[in-house]
């Protein structure tokens, strides 16, 4: 369902589609709710590319995972891609580092097989809490994608190190 069809709906069965409810554009998002009703929800949509603004940690995090130094050094300094794409609880994600792409496909709540960034592939589910955080285990290694409007932050923590990186929607 479209959200510009929602404009006849009552609150009861507003409530009750919300699940259904797409953007209509990979840009379009918001908070719907009914008057006389406490009831509201937010539709975030992740769709989109993302390209990598800062990071911080990255050096200390890839050697901790036991990445080889000459491919850190290669890669500190290129500004990754990131394409989502986001179909209900499916999504899809790209991510472009120079001539290294690292692709995932999942289902919210679905166990799914993930590669990681050293490229080893294991068992996941993805959670998502709220509308705007994707949150994941991966073998020791906690990772959350935040979406706050046009800024993708993902953060990976393995023990007491964090790697943060931000990216912006082009």
């Amino acid at each position: 369902m479209a959200i510009k069809e929602l404009h006849h709906l009552t609150s009861d069965q507003l409530v009750r589609q919300k699940d259904l409810i797409k953007p209509s554009s990979a840009y379009q998002q918001g908070t719907f709710s009914c008057v006389g009703s406490t009831e509201s929800f937010s539709i975030m949509s992740f769709t989109g590319k993302y390209e990598l603004q800062s990071q911080e940690n990255f050096e200390p995090f890839m050697k901790a995972l036991g990445l080889p130094d000459d491919q850190i050094q290669k890669g500190k300094d290129i500004k990754s891609i990131s394409e989502i794409v986001q179909d209900g609880k499916k999504f899809k994600i790209t991510v472009t580092t120079g001539s290294k792409v690292l692709h995932n496909e999942f289902v919210i709540g679905e166990e799914c097989e993930m590669e990681t960034l050293t490229g080893e592939k294991v068992k996941a589910v993805v959670q998502m809490e709220g509308n705007d955080r994707l949150v994941t285990n991966l073998k020791g290694l906690k990772s959350v994608t935040e979406l706050n409007g046009d800024t993708i932050t993902h953060t990976l923590t393995m023990g007491d190190l964090t790697y943060k990186r931000i990216s912006k929607r082009i």
